[in-house]
């Protein structure tokens, strides 16, 4: 006998439709796909992720703006020897002499650049005599370099060697200020992440070291509260029940304690510290150790 389609009942109400077999295996699809999702965006915006990615972009921005600026310095080499020479004969003392004029300007100015990258990267202001040495290295390399066209009222020649010296110094003043703010995203990122306590998924689902791998939890061994994974890496949670279990009412609850407790990073004792204090306030203080 076959079954009669179902349809709308005589009182308008849509009969309802049976729930397809496999609904359930495409949930826990989705469900496993936002588990990973939320563990690789917790990383993506980690701050040590984060500063790991500056420094990359740091080191690409340091290698580009030493290249330009050590080819334009080359470029301006000639023309700054033809200026010391003068009417020197070839290969004479004078004229030999004169190619050491350019490399001694640019070594100082060099000197300078590597010193503030350095000190920007930590933003340690440098003395005004720093900036004036900068400056005068690069206005006598700018003046020698196009003394010649400005004495032959070439206009040409005043733009062609007049490129290079500029961009030496435009790149020499921007590239500490691109550190400078290289260095301010770390900070705003560490700032951020401490700014903003773990909620309690991220606690217990988000693992510190590595990133888990979507497995059911009865693969993990419980000892008492604390849930470790078999294959030894140790998350959040398991950070957090050895604070607890550490921690006595006379414990003052800090980022160096939680340290010392639990020998984690730096950047992750804050983040335990602030759950740790949330978990004490809702006990009204009175924390369980196991």
């Amino acid at each position: 006998m076959s079954t009669p389609l179902a349809g709308p009942s005589r009182g308008g109400s849509a009969a309802v439709r049976p729930a397809r077999p496999g609904g359930g295996t495409q949930l826990n699809r989705l469900a496993a796909q936002a588990r990973q999702a939320a563990s690789v965006r917790a990383y993506q915006t980690h701050p040590d992720v984060v500063a790991l990615r500056v420094e990359q972009v740091r080191t690409q921005v340091d290698r580009l703006c030493w290249a330009g600026i050590v080819l334009g310095l080359a470029f301006t080499m000639t023309n700054v020897q033809r200026f010391a020479a003068g009417s020197a004969a070839a290969w004479s003392l004078p004229w030999c002499t004169a190619w050491l004029l350019d490399p001694m300007v640019s070594l100082v100015l060099l000197a300078i650049l590597r010193a503030e990258q350095v000190t920007a990267r930590y933003r340690v202001a440098t003395g005004a005599w720093v900036r004036r040495a900068k400056w005068f290295t690069l206005a006598a390399t700018y003046v020698m370099n196009t003394w010649a066209s400005w004495a032959a009222g070439s206009v040409s020649g005043v733009v062609l060697h007049s490129v290079p010296p500029l961009v030496v110094f435009t790149a020499a003043e921007a590239v500490t200020d691109l550190r400078d703010k290289l260095t301010a995203a770390v900070a705003a990122a560490f700032t951020e992440a401490e700014d903003q306590p773990p909620t309690l998924a991220a606690v217990n689902t988000v693992p510190v070291h590595e990133q888990a791998a979507d497995r059911p939890v009865g693969e993990r061994v419980k000892r008492g509260r604390r849930a470790r994974p078999v294959n030894g890496r140790k998350l959040f949670a398991d950070y957090l029940a050895d604070a607890r279990a550490a921690w006595s009412p006379d414990v003052e609850v800090t980022p160096a304690w939680i340290r010392q407790v639990t020998q984690c990073s730096r950047g992750l004792s804050s983040r335990l510290a602030a759950a740790l204090v949330a978990e004490l306030a809702e006990d009204g203080g009175q924390g369980v150790r196991s």
